[in-house]
């Protein structure tokens, strides 16, 4: 049995609202035999709420997974410099909870935020264990590009950090096919690096039902519902969403849902409200468990991000949920997300940035029922064939039953490519 021990403060369970790619893969873990301990922050990164006791550390288990939740300075929806503070305070705080964690046999770190795999390098290193790192988006870059870190010292500064993380860890994790080339080039060995991409749980999703509950309840019932489902922060640009909306403004049949939270929102609605914009919906969040109901009450989705280079590199995990609920994305986002929406022909892509062009293609699609539902079934059935949630989940135990059994021989840090990886060569 090999026990993997993982700090992640944004870490989301299946009530929660957020990403769950980490809950649902140590479930599976879990199913198979293994252990899975998580040491978490008790503050929702999507909400602000806090879901502790109060202690220092909150335990509970969900799942056969072991959640260690730790208390958490809230600053999610304050100012970035006080969101560092939240970051380094966790750094912290989940070292003292990890290394009180016994028998541990893999320290997985997961960046962003960068600060918290500190704490799993460190844990690695005095429990003599190896480290893994998994890269969920590539910071500092990221933040560089948004043009939150301008300051060319704590440019160098993270730039130095993250090199340091890299050289560090055993073994490099990353969610997308870009990162791992971002890798490459950076330097690392290909032994070291293995791409699990994102995917999703299409259990969870029923694309035959219409939660027709609700939405009545948000008073869309006979509209054609556009939904966006996720973070509304800097990098989101749901500005251009607004601005789409003003532009459908006299189209009474279709109407738009923001399903999220984050620093933004209570701008966005501000704005919303200016202008006067009865046809767009600030629904707040809503935990995983429920985002099957939300996703089934939409007839299309959005997934939109700032028009910048790096986020070309990025694989959303919303439009996996998307096409696995069988609803068509309208993709405002280049890159590599754009070739898995192309090649199951589940959804159209507009310019990032480009209002104008988002609102025709919601209205190609309200006035085009057929296409709009074809375009579903297509993505549903591709996601289901390539982006399963229980084919990563058995990767994921197969690379950590490789690292476990190498460590401390010579062959230890070894890696070879996946089958996956071989075949995008």
């Amino acid at each position: 049995m090999i026990h993997t021990l993982l700090l992640h403060q944004a870490f989301a369970s299946k009530d929660q609202p957020g990403g769950t790619r980490h809950f649902e893969l140590g479930q599976r873990l879990v199913a198979n035999g293994q252990q899975f301990t998580v040491v978490a922050s008790d503050v929702s990164y999507t909400t602000s709420e806090r879901s502790g006791t109060g202690r220092f550390v909150t335990e509970t288990w969900e799942d056969g997974l072991r959640i260690l939740r730790v208390y958490t300075y809230a600053a999610q929806k304050k100012s970035y410099a006080l969101r560092v503070v939240s970051f380094l305070g966790f750094m912290v705080s989940s070292f003292i909870a990890g290394l009180r964690v016994k028998k541990v046999d893999v320290v997985m770190g997961t960046t962003p935020p960068i600060f918290q795999a500190v704490s799993a390098w460190l844990i690695a290193a005095l429990r003599r264990r190896p480290f893994l790192l998994e890269i969920r988006d590539l910071w500092p870059e990221f933040a560089i590009d948004i043009g939150v870190l301008r300051n060319p010292i704590l440019i160098w500064l993270a730039r130095r950090l993250e090199s340091f993380l890299y050289s560090r860890a055993d073994y490099l994790l990353v969610n997308s096919p870009a990162y791992r080339d971002y890798l490459l080039a950076r330097g690392m060995s290909p032994a070291k690096v293995r791409c699990i991409p994102n995917g999703v749980d299409s259990a969870l999703f029923h694309p035959e039902e219409r939660a027709q509950d609700l939405r009545n309840r948000l008073g869309v019932d006979d509209k054609f519902v556009v939904t966006y489902a996720g973070a509304i922060g800097m990098a989101n640009e749901i500005d251009v969403l607004v601005h789409a909306a003003a532009v459908l403004k006299n189209r009474a049949d279709i109407h738009i849902l923001v399903v999220g939270d984050g620093k933004e929102r209570n701008r966005l609605e501000q704005l919303a409200k200016e202008r006067e914009l009865s046809n767009l919906t600030f629904t707040g969040s809503f935990p995983k468990s429920e985002m099957g109901n939300v996703l089934a009450a939409s007839d299309a989705c959005i997934a939109i991000l700032r028009n910048i280079k790096m986020f070309t590199t990025t694989f959303p995990n919303k439009v996996f949920d998307y096409m696995a609920a069988g609803r068509p994305t309208i993709l405002a986002i280049d890159g590599v997300i754009r070739k898995v929406v192309d090649d199951a022909e589940g959804g159209i892509f507009v310019q990032p940035g480009n209002a104008a062009e988002l609102a025709r293609a919601i209205e190609m699609l309200a006035d085009n029922p057929e296409r709009t539902r074809q375009m579903g079934q297509n993505a549903r059935s591709y996601v289901v064939e390539h982006y399963c949630r229980d084919h990563q989940a058995k990767e994921l135990l197969e690379f950590i039953s490789m690292i476990v059994a190498g460590w401390g021989t010579s062959s230890g840090r070894s890696l070879q490519p996946s089958a996956a990886e071989e075949a995008g060569r």
